[in-house]
């Protein structure tokens, strides 16, 4: 997952990725389009959610969006290296950006200011407001639209200033339209407070208990556990950027060194359906800087989803890791040089 809110990437950083990752087998690209700081994809019928929306970008840097064209060209170009896009609206929270274009969309009908700080959990969609109903139809049917593949992400996640009552009624109503065009929802392990649709994939990335409620019931789980997956979070305590929020470091043995299948104890392993290493991008500002925080550990986590957890060594990976670091380098890669790589 790459975050294009926070900072915004534009099209040619985008596709450098995808090539990045078709070389190590990943097959799917979720991209965070929307949060408090950014709207970054152009809807024709509600078009300043992009305009103002999309403007700003955290710490104040520049902003941007793609047009559906560039979106699509996106979806294209990974599509034919057999990655299939998958597109994040952020709602209910995560939507201070969409709450500054649209004034309707608040409760008290006045837009906020454009947000570049850092801060998560304080914006929420009024769910009950008289537009909310076209405004999800609209983002959800053009979003959908664009999107060839069979997942729409609805997010879900942080929605700390939205009720429980109408958190409960917003994630029952996007699931609808999101079945309605055909798809299948995705949504963070918050989710699960509302009720969920059998088709509903859902995210693991913090609370157990919500992840393994969702599970239990019968959804099918994408484990991204912020201890292991979450890629903006430092290696270590000299890592230049990053995050810490976590209260402990990723480093490429913990990127590598654990099971998804088996990282929920109670969890019925058959209901993983896969494995999603996030970058966030509060701190992440140029490729070099995304480079630097997605390798080595995007290896590990490309072995991890691949090969079952009693056909993997660390010994064996951190060696071949080692013979691969020339590649990296041929290939322009930015990448961090752990020092639990014998690098060659």
């Amino acid at each position: 997952m790459l975050d294009v809110a926070r900072h915004f990437f534009r099209v040619e950083v985008v596709l450098r990725l995808i090539d990045r990752l078709a070389a190590y087998k990943f097959n799917i690209l979720h991209l965070h389009l929307t949060d408090d700081q950014g709207w970054r994809l152009m809807i024709q019928s509600w078009p300043d959610l992009a305009r103002i929306g999309g403007s700003k970008a955290i710490q104040g840097d520049p902003g941007g969006y793609f047009t559906q064209e560039e979106y699509q060209a996106i979806v294209e170009y990974a599509r034919a290296r057999f990655i299939t896009l998958v597109p994040e609206i952020d709602l209910p929270g995560h939507t201070n950006a969409a709450l500054a274009s649209y004034p309707e969309l608040n409760p008290d009908g006045r837009a906020p200011a454009l947000f570049t700080g850092s801060e998560v959990g304080f914006s929420s969609l009024s769910v009950a407001a008289a537009n909310t109903d076209s405004f999800l139809e609209a983002v959800i049917g053009e979003v959908a639209d664009l999107t060839p593949g069979p997942y729409l992400h609805i997010g879900g996640d942080e929605a700390h200033s939205t009720s429980e009552a109408e958190y409960r009624q917003f994630i029952e109503k996007a699931q609808k339209l999101v079945l309605a065009k055909g798809k299948t929802p995705v949504g963070w392990e918050e989710v699960a407070r509302g009720e969920l649709s059998p088709q509903t994939l859902v995210q693991y990335w913090f609370n157990s208990d919500w992840a393994l409620k969702a599970g239990l019931q019968g959804n099918a789980l994408i484990m991204s556990p912020c201890t292991k997956t979450y890629l903006d979070i430092k290696y270590n305590e000299e890592t230049p950027i990053g995050q810490t929020w976590p209260g402990s470091y990723t480093e490429i043995q913990d990127a590598y060194d654990w099971d998804p299948a088996g990282f929920l104890s109670d969890l019925p392993p058959e209901r993983v359906i896969g494995v999603e290493a996030p970058l966030w991008t509060e701190q992440v500002a140029t490729p070099e800087e995304m480079d630097f925080m997605f390798f080595p550990r995007l290896c590990a986590i490309a072995e991890v989803g691949w090969t079952p957890r009693e056909a993997r060594s660390w010994e064996d990976f951190r060696v071949r890791l080692a013979e691969h670091g020339p590649r990296l380098e041929a290939m322009g890669v930015n990448f961090y040089p752990s020092t639990q790589i014998p690098w060659k």
